[in-house]
C-alpha cells in the first residue's frame, strides 16, 4: 500500500464513509454547511485518548455556541465507541473508521509507527478544523493532548468570529 498524500490547509476532505457509535452510516458531506472539528485518536480507553475525548466533551457546549460541531474518529468499532462514551460520559460524537482504505488512509494519517523497536501501522493523533464548505482551515499534527482541545476551540471561535461569552 502506498501512503496517501497528507491533507493540508485548503484541501477539501474526501467523502469517505464512517460509522457512528450507534451503528448508523455517516458521511462528511452531511456536515457541509457548518464548520466542524474532526479529531483522530489512536484507541478508545487508553490514557491519552480518554483525556483528549474528555477535554473535547468538556468544551462541547462552547464549540456549539461558536457554531462548530465535533467528531472524534478512531479505528475502534462502533460498539466499543458506545461503551467508551458511556463509561466516560463523553458528549463529543464518535465515529469508526475501520475500513482498511478509510478516511485516515485518505488523509495520510494512518502511518507506520515504532514502539520498542517494533514497527506497526497506527493512527497519527491529528485534528482538522474544517470550514462550512468542507475545506481544511487548520491542521494539528502529532497532537500533544494537554490543552489541545482549548487551542482548537480558540481557533474555531476565531474562524467563526464567535468568542465564548
Amino acid at each position: 500500500m502506498t501512503a496517501a498524500a497528507r491533507t493540508e490547509v485548503g484541501d477539501t476532505l474526501p467523502d469517505v464513509p464512517l460509522v457512528a457509535a450507534d451503528g448508523s452510516a455517516l458521511r462528511l458531506a452531511d456536515w457541509r454547511g457548518k464548520p466542524f472539528v474532526l479529531f483522530f485518536y489512536p484507541k478508545d480507553d487508553t490514557p491519552g485518548c480518554t483525556t483528549e475525548n474528555k477535554d473535547f466533551s468538556a468544551l462541547a457546549d462552547q464549540f456549539a455556541r461558536a457554531g462548530v460541531a465535533l467528531l472524534g474518529v478512531s479505528k475502534d468499532p462502533p460498539a466499543k465507541h458506545a461503551k467508551f462514551a458511556a463509561k466516560h460520559g463523553l458528549s463529543a460524537p464518535l465515529a469508526s473508521d475501520a475500513e482498511s482504505d478509510g478516511l485516515a488512509e485518505a488523509l495520510g494519517i494512518w502511518v507506520e509507527k515504532s514502539l520498542y523497536g517494533r514497527q506497526y501501522m497506527g493512527m497519527e493523533r491529528t485534528t482538522f478544523l474544517v470550514d462550512a464548505n468542507g475545506k481544511v482551515a487548520q491542521v494539528w499534527r502529532k497532537v500533544k493532548v494537554k490543552d489541545h482541545a482549548a487551542q482548537v476551540l480558540a481557533a474555531a471561535q476565531a474562524m467563526t468570529d464567535k468568542p465564548a461569552p
